[in-house]
């Protein structure tokens, strides 16, 4: 009876929304995902706010466009460069531990001066607030229901549960960037293919008309000219 009573709690913490307490930091800052088009000869930068002594880890990749590549730069808050990237597809760095404040990513394609790009990034934190989140929903078992539940269990296989998931995610999402890339690529590929053999095709017509014209004019009669 104990048992059933604390699993409806855990159940009845992990559905409902989470209360608002005075005086508490502010809520955990989610992980986020982006994709946009990046004009030829244009420089695009992001702002994204970062709590203190959490980890960063910032996934870009470039799915579509000429060559596949652009400049990727990322800021401190305090404006100190901590990665430079030069005409790179793809890309991940970690920033660990973070400052407070806004991280600059800025997205560099002004060496192209006809092809746009195509680009996603993605944004992962881990702060170190979660662990303190995770304790929260034992205070919602009774003390006398924790004699014969064991809540560290619990806890942990909750935490490896929720960290899987999570991880799973974002592999999911890179895929789908890798696979969005390996698209427009074959899209890209099937165009040229395409257009160089209706150039082909056409040559080969405009030769065999020339070739039948010219074997005509061999056999033709070439009558004397009256005087």
């Amino acid at each position: 009876m104990m048992a059933a009573g604390a699993a409806l709690a855990l159940a009845l913490w992990l559905l409902l929304p989470p209360v608002e307490v005075a005086g508490a930091g502010p809520p955990p800052i989610q992980d986020g995902e982006f994709t946009f088009l990046l004009p030829a000869g244009r420089k695009q930068c992001f702002y994204q706010s970062a709590p203190a002594n959490a980890s960063l880890e910032t996934e870009y990749q470039v799915i579509g466009g000429a060559g596949l590549d652009v400049d990727f730069t990322l800021e401190s808050p305090q404006g100190v460069l901590l990665v430079s990237d030069s005409r790179k597809a793809d890309g991940v760095h970690t920033v660990e531990p973070t400052e407070a404040g806004d991280y600059k990513l800025c997205f560099d394609n002004s060496f192209s001066t006809i092809s746009e790009k195509l680009v996603f990034f993605e944004l992962i934190f881990d702060s170190l607030q979660d662990d303190e989140e995770v304790e929260g929903w034992a205070e919602a078992v009774e003390p006398e229901e924790m004699l014969d539940v064991k809540m560290e269990d619990i806890k942990e296989s909750i935490e490896t549960m929720r960290t899987r998931l999570e991880r799973s995610i974002q592999m999911l999402t890179l895929l789908r960037a890798f696979e969005a890339r390996d698209r427009n690529l074959q899209e890209g590929n099937l165009e040229r293919v395409n257009f160089w053999s209706a150039v082909n095709v056409a040559v080969l017509l405009l030769v065999a008309v020339l070739q039948v014209c010219t074997v005509k004019r061999f056999f033709q009669d070439k009558r004397p000219v009256p005087t």
